[in-house]
């Protein structure tokens, strides 16, 4: 399997993830839309529905980094990087993935097993009175989202060092 193989597939990858992960964006609108239904219609809220908002949300916007990485939609300081040549942005791109993604991905990773597995252990609800009772699901999404974001990385610095180092560039997939 060559490096090219690799990239492609890990794009893929995170493209289909990506999309599967675009349906959070409907779900959260339809949970919204009965919260606000509910509240200010028949005057009744849900704490449940509130942190189900939040889960949404949140999973949301941890699963869908990945698929902003592939497709280069993330936040930057685009004051320079968009005058830069393409050799240049390959380079810019991996030293930030060698200095910065990966290092805090790896480091989001390890930290978080031990809070998720004492989340399971405990079997970890909400605090609060009728708030959700399987708190562990979302705070799974928080190291699989970096587990994504770091194969996501590996592939773009892969495909930066191909850029910089070989005239065979990958086409953006």
């Amino acid at each position: 399997m060559t490096i090219n193989h690799i990239v492609k597939f890990t794009e893929q990858f995170s493209e289909k993830t990506g999309i599967l992960v675009s349906w959070l964006a409907s779900i959260l609108v339809l949970i919204v839309c009965y919260d606000v239904v509910t509240r200010y219609i028949f005057n009744t809220s849900s704490v449940a529905i509130q942190e189900l908002e939040w889960h949404v949300f949140a999973a949301l916007f941890l699963l869908g980094a990945t698929y902003t990485l592939k497709h280069d939609k993330h936040v930057r300081v685009d004051i320079f990087y968009s005058r830069y040549s393409p050799k240049r942005k390959a380079f810019v791109n991996l030293i930030g993935v060698v200095l910065f993604l990966l290092p805090f991905c790896i480091i989001v990773i390890y930290t978080s097993l031990d809070f998720v597995h004492n989340s399971f252990k405990v079997l970890e609800s909400s605090p609060d009175p009728g708030g959700l009772p399987a708190r562990y699901i979302i705070k799974s999404v928080l190291p699989i989202s970096f587990f994504l974001l770091l194969l996501q990385g590996i592939a773009l610095g892969l495909k930066s060092a191909l850029d910089l180092f070989s005239n065979n560039k990958l086409k953006n997939s």
